[in-house]
């Protein structure tokens, strides 16, 4: 079960250059949720996905490192999208017009493991949030948001004081509900800057909003309670090569201009 958690809170990257297969699988009890995708070349082949032919000085110049598709993330969804495991060859005729004709491409896949059976619960600031699971059933948490989504909250909905919807969150969220509640039968915490700090303006109004799954074992391990990133962030389980951290941290850049 450690094992399984460990697997469902980790953020997970897969690529493949053109002419590869992308392949995607999550574990037992879990399908696939795409955070994010990228397909296009953003950087030099050498660096990342070279050429299979030999490319002289005078070609590598010309090469476009300015390009992307936008249809990638719903390619993914389309493909993957709740599913334990997906795999397709990759090739820019899946996405629609190449706009970068002549420029090898890659596919860049941010993804995780979400249960197939999950609770939600929603605290609006001030409010105690309480988890419980049944008798001999502990807590594990998958998510957890403090602050301000785009969409909002039906159970807390915000009231427009004259200031802006803008989206903010704690990014500590998801480490403290993992300290306050995962192993154990039932716990509870208060929707609070003063457990979670104010990731938003003065005045915005928050709300925490937690998925947590309950399982019949009592023989759990410590998982990892490190924040996983944002999307803006290099999203690579362990293992993954300086190279791919490189690379995401170019993409986060590109995608926070864009």
């Amino acid at each position: 079960f450690a094992g399984y958690i460990s697997q469902v809170l980790k953020n997970y990257t897969d690529h493949a250059c053109d002419g590869e297969y992308v392949s995607l699988r999550c574990p037992h009890r879990t399908t696939i949720s795409i955070q994010s995708s990228f397909y296009g070349r953003i950087v030099p082949s050498h660096q990342m996905c070279p050429s299979r032919y030999p490319h002289s000085y005078a070609t590598l110049i010309k090469e476009d490192v300015a390009c992307s598709v936008g249809t990638s993330l719903q390619k993914m969804l389309d493909e993957c999208q709740d599913r334990r495991s997906c795999q397709f060859l990759v090739n820019s005729r899946l996405f629609g017009t190449d706009p970068c004709p002549g420029t090898g491409k890659y596919l860049i896949v941010w993804y995780k493991c979400r249960p197939n059976e999950y609770k939600s619960k929603v605290a609006c600031e001030d409010d105690k949030l309480r988890l419980s699971c049944k008798k001999s059933m502990v807590i594990a948490i998958y998510s957890a948001i403090f602050g301000r989504t785009q969409g909002g909250s039906l159970e807390c909905p915000y009231q427009n004081l004259g200031m802006p919807m803008i989206e903010c969150q704690s990014a500590t969220a998801l480490q403290l509900m993992i300290k306050r509640c995962h192993g154990k039968r039932s716990c509870s915490i208060y929707a609070s800057t003063y457990e979670f700090g104010d990731p938003c303006y003065p005045g915005i109004q928050k709300h925490l909003n937690v998925i947590y799954t309950c399982d019949n074992t009592h023989l759990l391990l410590p998982v990892d309670e490190t924040q996983p990133p944002a999307l803006t962030s290099t999203m690579e389980p362990v293992g993954v090569s300086t190279e791919m951290a490189l690379l995401s941290n170019i993409l986060a850049a590109y995608a926070f201009i864009t």
